[in-house]
């Protein structure tokens, strides 16, 4: 496998997976959308065919690791080249963040109305009728849709929350490759791993939205941060360290288990 395919690979592949994920949270979320309020199964199983497309479009180009926790544990496990994990990692944030700028376009009217709504931003229009800035609040309303935060804020929790969920989604991809002789996802491997996704966003995903993958809320978040959204707020950067630490400590958990219970 060669630098370039998986550069374009890893590149094309998180870009989409960001793309459909994040956008399935603007569907929801924004006012004006069709799919607003739809509720968290419809999130799910949204990140679920997310992973599934990006899993697809990646696979036989550059093995569709599409997530550093991933690419830690098939590092781990011997799967993949250490030399070749900085490239895996930098080509993920890039399609990241290339993800995020398109979810901004395609919902670009929704974000200007939901943003610029007083009931949605929390702000009182002046007697000219517009928005009081100063009145806004501080955090972002839209900050969900590119980046996950906590129900309850508990950094041990949150951490320990994020390192189970890693662990299950990276030891369901490694032990697959058991029966697909080390070379990637493939087609079925797409299937379930998504399907995997979709139970781990069912039953683990209700404390912090379980980013399970440091890219797909790092690489949006800077994308919040950049983008010219008014009324956006911040982009809690205190709690982003959580979404890239636990995962990738859960990658190498994953990674570890898989070689003295697997190998």
């Amino acid at each position: 496998m060669s630098s370039s395919d998986i550069f374009i690979g890893e590149t094309i592949g998180t870009a989409v997976l960001i793309l459909l994920g994040g956008g399935v949270c603007a569907a929801v979320t924004l006012k004006r959308s069709k799919a607003q309020n739809a509720g968290w199964l419809a999130i799910t199983f949204g990140w679920g065919f997310a992973v599934l497309t990006g899993a697809y479009l990646a696979g036989g180009v550059s093995g569709a690791h599409l997530n550093p926790a991933v690419t830690i544990g098939l590092a781990i496990e011997g799967g993949t080249k250490w030399s070749d994990v900085p490239l895996y990692l930098g080509s993920q944030l890039f399609g990241a963040m290339i993800g995020a700028v398109l979810v901004w376009l395609t919902y670009y009217g929704q974000f200007r109305a939901h943003l610029t709504d007083p009931e949605i931003v929390g702000a009182h229009s002046g007697e000219d009728g517009m928005v009081d800035q100063a009145s806004a609040p501080k955090a972002g309303p839209v900050l969900g849709i590119f980046s996950t935060g906590p129900e309850i804020r508990h950094a041990v929790q949150n951490l320990v929350t994020e390192i189970i969920a890693t662990v299950v989604l990276v030891l369901a991809i490694l032990t697959q490759g058991l029966n697909n002789e080390g070379n990637g996802l493939g087609t079925l491997g797409a299937l379930v791993t998504a399907l995997v996704v979709v139970g781990i966003g069912l039953s683990l995903g209700g404390p912090t939205g379980y980013a399970i993958n440091p890219v797909r809320d790092l690489g949006p978040r800077i994308v919040h941060a950049l983008l010219p959204l008014p009324n956006k707020g911040g982009s809690d950067w205190g709690y982003a360290w959580i979404p890239v630490a636990g995962p990738l400590i859960g990658g190498a958990i994953a990674g570890g288990l898989y070689n003295v219970a697997f190998a």
